[in-house]
């Protein structure tokens, strides 16, 4: 996925905040080396914890957070506490980059999770990958950022310190024109996008596989995020004559688009993609929402078998927020780096070594493990090999699943 305005950094989590306290006093300029195997490892996790997409940086956080205390109560990995510091980047470039860097002068962070946003992941990657610092991320669908700005016609990985759980848009953009135009019949389309690196990437795509598919694009429009009147392009989208909108952006404008589409006379669907995956949607949407459709990556959670215990933790925990779109995912990506962590432990005689950073990221790549999603393992790009997708459809008010698969190209 996904990016917003403000600079803004929280403190970190009260029981992070403390941990790093007691940290503090290591003076020997090792990562965490010690006959305990370690002490304390930090967790880093960047995502908006305030602003229009806190709802989803929130159930990131708390996953994250609930793999930390899964593995502790577990000892997974023989004399290491995890704990995770949270930091607030309110889907804001420039405070992912500060976020990035003020994690690097952490010694006890040896992985970060995150961020929500591609346009924010862009911003960090150089930072931690020069640091040598493990960046996993559950929401991040860009393509380029794995496998570099010319993927379509030469894939070239650029940071080996990158890592994501969720698959690409590569993937997710086809998926859904695949569904709209064989599956929902629809064989004419307005393209609509945020301008921004998720939105316009996930547009392209879907633009790029319609097209292929036979399909008429009618018409297309760049929206400004940071506006809520959507009325100039409900009009253009009533007198295109189409059948169905496409919008590659998240849930904050995806909401009213819809709304004042409908409001126009244009009783068309609206499809997005996982950016637009939130309750908060129909909220924002209203009743005509109904029949809106939106693909996100992998399978329901509620539906997963392998995320039984994900889901009956994460309630035990108390929580306050749900864990929303990607929390199984943000949960598997924080397990990764702990299980990094505990390849590098066992491998150096029960403690972290002097370049445990070094060492954690590279065993990142051959990490494989049977998580809440499912099975987590990397290919040679850092991107996850689970592929799965689903359609969901708006239905009395909530998310319904429709179809699950993957694009076949």
């Amino acid at each position: 996925m996904r990016q917003r305005s403000l600079i803004a950094l929280t403190a970190a989590l009260a029981a992070g905040a403390l941990t790093l306290t007691a940290c503090g006093s290591r003076d020997s300029g090792d990562e965490g080396s010690g006959k305990d195997g370690g002490g304390t490892v930090v967790i880093g996790v960047d995502v908006p914890l305030t602003g229009d997409l806190s709802a989803m940086g929130l159930g990131i956080k708390n996953s994250a957070d609930l793999a930390a205390k899964n593995a502790n109560k577990r000892n997974f990995v023989k004399g290491v506490t995890f704990t995770t510091e949270a930091l607030d980047d309110q889907a804001q470039p420039s405070a992912g980059q500060q976020n990035a860097s003020r994690f690097v002068s952490e010694k006890e962070v040896l992985g970060v999770v995150g961020p929500l946003n591609s346009s924010v992941a862009e911003s960090m990657q150089k930072v931690l990958d020069d640091a040598g610092l493990v960046q996993v991320s559950p929401a991040n669908t860009g393509p380029s950022l794995s496998q570099g700005p010319n993927w379509q016609t030469k894939k070239e990985r650029q940071y080996k310190a990158y890592f994501r759980t969720a698959t690409t848009d590569a993937i997710q953009g086809p998926f859904a024109a695949q569904y709209v135009f064989n599956t929902a019949k629809k064989k004419k389309v307005f393209v609509i996008d945020d301008k921004k690196t998720y939105g316009s990437g996930l547009a392209s795509t879907f633009t790029q596989e319609f097209k292929k598919l036979g399909g008429q694009v009618v018409g297309t429009e760049h929206i400004n995020p940071d506006t809520k009147d959507f009325s100039a392009v409900a009009t253009k989208v009533k007198n295109s004559g189409a059948e169905v909108v496409y919008y590659g952006g998240e849930y904050p404008q995806a909401g009213p688009l819809s709304k004042q589409i409908k409001a126009s006379g244009a009783k068309i669907p609206l499809v997005g993609g996982d950016g637009v995956k939130d309750d908060t949607y129909m909220k924002l949407a209203g009743a005509e929402s109904t029949g809106d459709l939106t693909t996100s990556v992998g399978a329901p959670v509620e539906d997963l078998p392998s995320a039984e215990q994900f889901v009956s933790d994460y309630k035990a925990a108390g929580y306050k927020e749900g864990y929303s779109a990607y929390g199984g995912y943000a949960y598997d990506s924080a397990w990764a780096i702990i299980e990094a962590v505990k390849k590098v432990v066992e491998a150096n005689g029960g403690e972290l070594p002097s370049d445990a950073r070094k060492k954690v990221t590279e065993a990142m790549q051959s990490v494989s493990f049977d998580g809440v999603t499912g099975k987590v393992s990397f290919d040679q790009y850092g991107d996850a090999t689970n592929k799965q997708l689903t359609v969901y459809a708006v239905k009395n008010g909530a998310w319904v699943p429709v179809k699950s698969g993957t694009y076949t190209g």
